[in-house]
């Protein structure tokens, strides 16, 4: 049996110290080293915590992720309680700590987790869509082109789906969404969730693209899922075939056919040209 210490994940409140449970005070008072992806915004939150740390602080972000991975492992394996914790909510879930967990894993080290707020789920909630079943995607691509592909993808995807995003790209991604999906799809921008600003914007996606402009802080977009539809390749076929009769060029007749139907531009494509 090894020495090895333990690898704490802290979930940290999306917005108010308050949603902070008492095992998270605990755990930063006992923690021989914390990795922070703010170390500022930790010292913060043990402030209103009231939590006295102790332990060693060091910086954890995207940047010096790779690298500080294998420091932390290091102290895993000499026994020491490594505490890490982001900016809000769940380290590893488009935020530094899958990298480090990993290596622990693999290592043999034990990994836990401190359940906490999540943006993902508290977002999901308070849109009004349906919540039986959704998906978690993420931050969208920041380059166009690679945005748009992404998003084509997702264009039948029958869940509900949610995203994260930076408010200086939300317009564009919006828009982008509109394109791939529809624009009359119904969403809903969540912005500043638990904070004093906190705010709910829903409508269709054309719609929020014209509010988005005024968004700042942070943004959790739910988005609804494609209505499933039962219809044949052959009917699809025959509604390029029409589009293209009346003088739409193939590649634009297969775009507004798919994002019609809901179904992969791609696969789409193929069927064409295959028959």
């Amino acid at each position: 049996m090894t020495d090895y210490g333990t690898l704490v994940l802290a979930g940290a409140p999306i917005g108010q110290p308050g949603d902070a449970s008492p095992r998270l005070r605990a755990a930063l008072e006992s923690a021989d080293v914390i990795a922070a992806e703010d170390t500022r915004r930790l010292r913060r939150l043990a402030g209103d915590l009231e939590a006295e740390i102790t332990g060693r602080i060091v910086s954890y972000y995207d940047q010096n992720e790779a690298a500080r991975a294998r420091e932390l492992l290091g102290h895993l394996l000499e026994g020491q309680k490594v505490l890490v914790i982001t900016d809000a909510g769940m380290p590893g879930v488009s935020d530094p700590g899958y990298r480090l967990t990993r290596l622990a894993v693999e290592a043999g080290v034990r990994v836990t987790a401190l359940a906490g707020p999540s943006a993902v789920t508290t977002a999901l909630a308070v849109s009004g869509l349906p919540s039986d079943r959704f998906c978690f995607e993420g931050f969208p691509p920041r380059k166009a082109g690679d945005r748009g592909r992404r998003l084509e993808k997702l264009a039948g995807e029958e869940r509900t789906m949610v995203f994260f995003e930076a408010p200086h790209r939300l317009e564009a991604s919006l828009l982008a969404m509109a394109e791939a999906f529809g624009a009359d799809r119904s969403a809903a921008v969540c912005r500043e969730l638990t904070k004093t600003y906190e705010e709910v914007r829903r409508g269709t996606l054309a719609e929020l693209a014209a509010w988005a402009p005024e968004a700042k802080g942070e943004i959790t977009i739910v988005v609804a899922g494609a209505v499933a539809r039962e219809v044949s390749v052959d009917d699809l076929l025959g509604e390029v075939a029409r589009l293209e009769a009346t003088g739409v060029t193939r590649k634009q007749a297969i775009a507004d056919v798919a994002k019609e139907a809901g179904v992969s531009k791609r696969d789409l494509y193929n069927a064409v040209h295959s028959a």
